[in-house]
């Protein structure tokens, strides 16, 4: 049978739009190359223009330059049409794109969205503000117990400001008399009477206690004057 009705050829798959723009763009290179080479042509045309007086001969060269300038014209037409066909796949390249970048981001939201449906089953509101509640009142009972603990068994709950001013006064005034160096339970109170000027006693010895008279056992003697007091 297959020699008989032959294989059925499989079709070949419809051209991209990328592959027909590069087909397009090797036309277009072609045409620019064929410009290129009557551009050329027409300026050595041009040259033998000037060159040549006036006649038949000058005739034959504009009539030559004439047709190469023609055919640029129609190598022109061609080349304007091919890039208008480019610019038309382009933008159809564009918006396949845009669809294709839309159609990924549409499925990307809608996982993301089934996702996120499947996340709020498992999350209650009220379950939140409970706990939010419970936290609240953790939190107050915890203060409550610091509190309780750092209170001081010493310091009784009323203090008379008063009271506490005149020792915050007394305290500023032993400060003041402890300003010279000497504190205030070691200055003499001046009211006391002298005891040396009332007793009337000796002045106390001055000076080396070797110049003093020694007894046998090379001890320093007592004063007399100590002894009739």
């Amino acid at each position: 049978m297959k020699r008989v009705f032959g294989v059925k050829k499989d079709k070949e798959p419809p051209p991209s739009i990328q592959d027909a723009s590069d087909r397009i763009n090797k036309r277009g290179d072609n045409v620019e190359e064929k410009l290129k080479k009557l551009d050329a042509e027409l300026s050595r045309y041009k040259e033998q223009i000037k060159k040549t007086r006036p006649g038949p001969a000058q005739e034959a060269i504009k009539a030559r330059a004439m047709r190469v300038l023609k055919q640029k014209r129609m190598y022109e037409g061609q080349r304007d049409m091919l890039y208008n066909q480019t610019f038309n796949l382009d933008q159809i390249a564009f918006a396949s794109e845009g669809l294709k970048d839309a159609q990924q981001t549409m499925s990307a939201l809608k996982s993301a969205n089934k996702e996120l449906k499947g996340m709020m089953k498992t999350v209650n509101i009220q379950d939140i503000d409970n706990l939010q509640d419970e936290m609240m009142d953790m939190m107050d009972v915890s203060n409550e117990i610091q509190e309780t603990l750092g209170r001081s068994y010493n310091v009784p709950d009323y203090i008379d400001e008063e009271e506490l001013m005149g020792e915050l006064d007394a305290l500023e005034a032993d400060m003041g008399s402890e300003a010279d160096g000497i504190p205030s339970y070691l200055q003499p109170d001046k009211e006391e009477p002298d005891l040396d000027t009332e007793f009337n006693l000796p002045a106390a010895p001055t000076g080396n206690t070797t110049a003093q008279g020694e007894d046998e056992h090379g001890l320093p003697t007592v004063p007399r004057a100590s002894l009739r007091s």
